[in-house]
Formats: structure tokens, sequence, C-alpha cells
């Protein structure tokens, strides 16, 4: 049935004259659009609600790829806002976090925009650079900006965990995109 549900058009390949993304539903099925929309939004929505960011942060990289592969750029930039001020506003994300998540929801833009630029060409290749990326601009970007705006011991202890986490969370999370789009047959 899940299959069913996903499975309305294998593979979408924007031609002359259709107006849509590579890889994304066509726009004519726009019923499905909306509903797989709302799907993935919840589940954008809910996923930062895991108290453990290694539960959270894959789920989240997972759902950012799989809405880039099906919804498209667009829709994936949208979603990218949404993890980051769930878990503020729900109070997952430590307040002394809150300047910090411009940078955060930075990453997530970078990171399904390197990955829907380079998807077509190799899965691997896009998720890999992606979450690296990704990792390197939350890293550098947590380092200059703890260090400036907080002690020395609470600088350390918050870009660790902008640090290796985050690369494993992308890396994690690509992984468990690809079993859900190669069950769907949309990869």
């Amino acid at each position: 049935m899940l299959r069913e549900f996903f499975d309305v058009q294998r593979e979408y390949v924007a031609e002359e004259g259709q107006t849509g993304e590579a890889g994304a539903l066509p726009k004519e099925n726009s019923v499905t659009r909306i509903g797989l929309f709302f799907v993935l939004l919840a589940g954008v929505m809910l996923a930062p609600l895991f108290p453990n960011q290694f539960i959270s942060g894959p789920i989240v990289n997972a759902l950012l790829i799989i809405i880039t592969v099906m919804l498209g750029l667009r829709s994936a930039v949208i979603m990218s806002f949404l993890p980051s001020l769930m878990a503020l506003t729900n109070g997952l994300l430590p307040p002394m976090f809150a300047p910090f998540v411009p940078f955060i929801i930075l990453s997530n833009i970078i990171f399904v925009c390197i990955f829907h630029k380079l998807r077509l060409r190799n899965y691997w290749l896009a998720a890999g650079t992606g979450s690296v990326v990704k990792f390197i601009f939350l890293f550098a970007a947590s380092q200059i900006f703890f260090n400036l705006f907080l002690d020395q011991t609470l600088a350390r202890s918050a870009s660790l965990m902008m640090s290796w986490n985050q690369l494993y969370s992308a890396a994690l999370g690509s992984l468990i995109a690809y079993g859900f789009l190669k069950t769907i047959k949309r990869i």
C-alpha cells in the first residue's frame, strides 16, 4: 500500500514545454503533491521532537533528501527552516543556540541544494558531498560564532554539538533516504 501511494509516477524528467523539476512529481497531479507535502511536513515538524540528536538528526536529513527527490528543491528549501525552529520552540535546542539557528537552517539549505545539483549524476556523490559540505559549514560557523559569544567552556561543548554529530546525522540520513527511495522505486 505504501509503495502504491508513492508510486504515482516513477521518474519524471522535465521536458521542453513542461514545468517541474527533474525527479519531482509532475505539476498535473497537484492533489498528490499537496498531500505528500503535508505528510512530509508533519515528519519534518515531528522529527525534532525526539530528544536525542542521534535519532532526530538522521530522520530530519533523510526527510530533506526525500522531499528533494519527490517534491523538488523549492519544497526542500522551505522545509529546511522547520526542524531547527521546531526544536527551538519546543525547548529541545538549548536557548544559547537561538542566535545560531539561522546557520543551522542555512546548512540544511546547502545540503539540499548540493544534493539536488548532483543527485542525477550519482546519489552517493550527491549525498556524500552534501553531508561533508554541511558538516564543514556548521563546524566552521560554530567555531567562529560560539568562540565570539560564549565563554571557552560553553563554546567548546556547543561547538562539539555542531561537529561530528552533524556529519553522522547527514550520512545516516542519506542512507535511510536511499533505502526508502529505493523501496518506492524513486531512485
